[in-house]
């Protein structure tokens, strides 16, 4: 399809999973921008619909092939042929499942993986390769458009791909070896969200303590480096990061909790089982002990600090003292947030063939660690009623004059007001808590 021939283009984008497809789809977006595509949120009217998907659990993958066959079924009942409606498959899944998507879904007319997103628009235009699932992490950052945002928050991709080798995980398959961008390209970055408004930054990795990008010097520096480093900014008021591994928690990255007042007292770690004999089986490479000195060294640095995680439930050979020790884990460490997730076994993955608890073995326990960790949130929520927090509305709620915000520990929060909130920070009271969110008052 020549792009210059199609008037009035319209791009439908659907994003699955992580904040770093989010991150990858508006990169997209951006690409496409420039090609004089306009953006739809109508399926049915786009001359180009491209699903960035993710491979992380089945239902996830399997949710991509039920939309491709719904979208496969448009093209057809509306009898438009291949040059003026194009289908395109990226991300995750295409990495991992490119030849069999091609396979089971003929209609569908470009697979790109994660790292080649970047060649879309020129595959396109010259109806180039119908597969792409090279890695090229650098050249992808080197040709990709950054404009600026309309987002009081936006996130960020400093580190992408995982060397971890978690017995459960697609990742270092999907999306490659640990890389990392350089410091002045991610501050330009920054700097381009920072003029259009922009107040919060959060910086996304699949391991992003891992980070290890150079700096002005061609030195490689740490997380903790890099988060000093955008502190500089005038503009910026709130960094956050995620998602953290705990393998790298080094010291820098906990003590700079302690003294840089623009990160947030609030990081994601995730652990996904409170068994050791768990963790040795997932590959995890480290224990519960040292999940909790990581715990008592964040709050050595900064006492209000607030952990959130994740869990799988049901991994392999998982037996009932495995998941009393998690459940356990969960009651004292005392998690503001978490989440959970029932084991899948993903293709290619040490653990896709070891699959031997029932499902309903998991689906009760996944019921009781929900439970207890949704009351952990519950009472975290309860104990800011009558208390001032500091809250960035980003958004307008459903309701007339309501505003949405986040706390400090990234907690959702409304407030009813006849001033105009959006995009400030502002100190508020907070009055009344539900399960998930905060009701406040300025």
């Amino acid at each position: 399809m020549n792009s210059k021939e199609v008037k009035n283009k319209k791009i439908f984008i659907k994003s699955y999973g992580c904040q770093m497809n989010v991150y990858d789809s508006n990169r997209i977006k951006d690409l496409f921008d420039k090609e004089s595509y306009v953006p739809t949120d109508k399926i049915e009217e786009a001359n180009l619909i491209i699903l960035n998907t993710c491979h992380i659990r089945e239902k996830a993958a399997e949710k991509v092939y039920s939309d491709i066959g719904r979208i496969n079924k448009i093209k057809k009942s509306h009898k438009i042929n291949k040059e003026e409606y194009k289908l395109v498959v990226s991300g995750c899944v295409a990495q991992a499942e490119g030849e069999e998507i091609k396979k089971r879904n003929p209609l569908v007319d470009y697979i790109v993986g994660p790292q080649s997103y970047h060649k879309l628009t020129s595959m396109i235009e010259d109806s180039e390769n119908f597969i792409n699932d090279d890695f090229l992490q650098q050249e992808k950052f080197n040709k990709l458009i950054f404009k600026s945002s309309d987002k009081i928050s936006e996130f960020i991709t400093v580190q992408e791909g995982c060397d971890k080798f978690c017995a459960f995980c697609v990742v270092p398959y999907t999306r490659g070896s640990e890389f990392s961008r350089p410091i002045s390209e991610i501050k330009e970055e920054i700097k381009k969200y920072l003029e259009s408004g922009t107040k919060e930054i959060i910086l996304l990795g699949q391991n992003v303590n891992a980070y290890h990008g150079e700096n002005q010097n061609g030195k490689q520096v740490d997380l903790a480096y890099l988060i000093n480093a955008i502190s500089e900014l005038d503009n910026l008021k709130r960094i956050r990061y995620m998602t953290s591994h705990p393998n790298d928690m080094s010291e820098s990255l906990i003590k700079i909790h302690g003294h840089n007042q623009k990160l947030m007292p609030f990081i994601h770690l995730p652990i996904q089982s409170g068994s050791n004999e768990i963790l040795n089986k997932m590959n995890r490479k480290h224990n519960i002990e040292k999940y909790y000195k990581i715990i008592d060294e964040l709050k050595s640095s900064r006492s209000d600090i607030a952990i959130s995680s994740d869990f799988i439930v049901g991994f392999p050979e998982e037996t009932d003292k495995d998941f009393e020790d998690t459940m356990k884990f969960i009651e004292k460490v005392n998690f503001v947030i978490a989440y959970s997730f029932i084991y899948s076994p993903r293709p290619g993955t040490p653990a896709q063939n070891k699959d031997n608890i029932s499902i309903l073995d998991k689906k009760a326990r996944l019921s009781a660690l929900q439970s207890l960790l949704t009351q952990q949130q519950i009472n975290f929520n309860k104990s800011f009623i009558n208390k001032g927090m500091e809250v960035l509305f980003e958004k307008i709620g459903r309701h007339k004059d309501q505003f949405i915000g986040r706390t400090i520990y990234n907690q959702s929060t409304f407030v009813n007001s006849k001033e105009d909130l959006l995009n400030q920070i502002m100190n508020v009271k907070i009055i009344n808590s539900t399960n998930f969110a905060l009701e406040c008052q300025i």
